[in-house]
């Protein structure tokens, strides 16, 4: 790899306080960004606005900064940066099409369910509005071989028959959002993002996203899903799911768990300059593509 070339992000939603399960997410892309001297860049994921939390945002930031990751250049928002969003959906003309469905009628018409557990979208508005109907939502036309492999430097190999697994996906909600398919995928192409270090409770997205950067003649950077943390119940880690904010007066505590779920042995560290070249070199043994 050219060193220069990385340019890795951490996309964290502004729904809450950083937990354990992000500080995870958040370690392993910092770790692959400077393992391979490359860039980190912070993105704020707030384009579902209707869940954004005031002043989460800053306590996401100020937390980075507490734990020690420091990014490169000016943070992202992307609720600033709709007209982007605007242009890519023009970009893909009458591959777009307009669906007047409601849950209800997707739910009683559906052929199956994704690995996400969302239906699996039986096409009832390909070919057209049903008289009366009003557009909702617009969505992808997948193409019938619409099937994405690719190799995940933490899974291995991933493939799934977009068309068949998931249907034709939305690109605008029919709340008037962006869907965060086509968000993510227009921002990772325009900060030129090579590496997408996040939980794997986004691997079933990613095919999605590949065909999506496909059909937009996007690049598709390389990807690595880290395992998700989980409470008692077996339940991922989040707010919903009773997630606690990250402690801010035990810092290097909460790195050396976050490592260690990792599975980066960083042992006898007192401080937080001797966790960080251990961590370093401990990522760079086991995942650097070529450091």
């Amino acid at each position: 790899m050219n060193h220069t070339a990385y340019i890795g992000r951490f996309a964290p939603s502004p729904t809450g306080p950083l937990h354990k399960g992000s500080l995870v997410a958040a370690l392993a892309s910092f770790l692959d960004a400077r393992a391979h001297h490359g860039k980190w860049l912070v993105r704020i994921e707030d384009i579902d606005e209707a869940r954004t939390v005031g002043g989460a945002a800053d306590s996401i930031l100020q937390c980075l900064q507490a734990f020690g990751m420091r990014w490169d250049g000016d943070v992202v928002w992307q609720s600033r940066r709709k007209p982007l969003y605007e242009s890519a959906f023009k970009r893909l003309g009458a591959q777009a099409y307009p669906c007047g469905c409601t849950r209800k009628e997707i739910a009683d018409s559906r052929t199956g369910v994704a690995g996400d557990g969302a239906a699996i979208y039986p096409g009832i508005c390909r070919d057209g509005l049903a008289p009366g109907k009003a557009a909702r939502a617009w969505r992808l036309r997948v193409p019938d071989e619409g099937c994405i492999s690719f190799e995940d430097r933490w899974v291995g190999r991933v493939s799934q028959c977009v068309a068949t697994e998931v249907g034709d996906f939305v690109l605008k909600r029919a709340d008037g959002f962006w869907a965060y398919q086509l968000a993510v995928v227009v921002d990772d192409a325009d900060q030129g993002v090579t590496d997408v270090v996040r939980g794997a409770d986004l691997l079933d997205s990613t095919p999605r996203q590949i065909l999506l950067q496909r059909v937009l003649g996007f690049p598709t950077p390389r990807y690595l899903h880290v395992p998700v943390v989980t409470n008692a119940a077996g339940e991922k880690l989040s707010k919903q799911t009773g997630a606690l904010a990250l402690d801010l007066a035990r810092p290097l505590d909460e790195l050396k768990e976050a490592a260690g779920f990792l599975g980066l042995a960083i042992r006898d560290v007192v401080s937080a300059e001797v966790f960080w070249e251990r961590a370093m070199n401990a990522w760079a043994e086991q995942h650097c593509i070529a450091c």
